[in-house]
């Protein structure tokens, strides 16, 4: 009975690698699993910010606008006071969109009813609410002109609507400019 027992007590004490092969296989796999399935695991979750194949993600005109700073500064030519637009160049160029088709609720182009009190408190009172803006409309109707382009494209539209205001004069330096 002696015998048997210390066999059971050798079997309970030993482990299932039993040759120096199996424990060289063991090490091995205890470190190559670990490593394979954490390298899995960080392909996976960065794959979805991975552009596709074929796609213009990493193109040179893609990239440049992906890094580009957010604003420039732009620095204007006092030769452009040469390129100062008309009344109805402006009238074309911005005014149109609300003022061609009466929306928002803004006077027609040619709307003698419509334009009759704004023109009698004069050209002033319409160059201001044109500059600063007025009810629906914003300050220069949005757009990016010179107050003396504005101011020719109120007299404009006020000619239009039955007024008989004088074309403003051009600015020094555009007078200067064009001679």
């Amino acid at each position: 009975m002696s015998a048997s027992h210390e066999q059971d007590h050798d079997d309970a004490h030993t482990g299932p690698i039993k040759t120096p092969k199996q424990l060289a296989w063991a090490v091995l796999l205890a470190f190559v699993v670990p490593v394979v399935v954490i390298i899995m695991l960080a392909n996976y979750v960065s794959t979805a910010s991975k552009p596709a194949a074929g796609t213009g993600a990493l193109e040179g005109e893609a990239v440049a606008t992906r890094i580009a700073p957010v604003g420039y500064v732009a620095v204007k030519d006092a030769s452009d006071a040469a390129a100062v637009r008309t009344g109805e160049q402006v009238f074309q160029a911005q005014c149109a969109t609300c003022h061609a088709s009466g929306a928002l609720n803004a006077p027609k182009l040619g709307d003698a009813a419509a334009w009759g009190p704004r023109i009698k408190s004069g050209v002033e009172a319409l160059l201001n609410s044109a500059l600063k803006g007025k009810n629906a409309m914003p300050p220069q109707g949005g757009g990016e002109f010179s107050e003396f382009e504005i101011h020719r494209a109120v007299v404009y539209m006020a000619n239009q609507g039955g007024a008989k205001f004088d074309e403003p004069k051009a600015p020094a330096a555009a007078a200067s400019a064009a001679n």
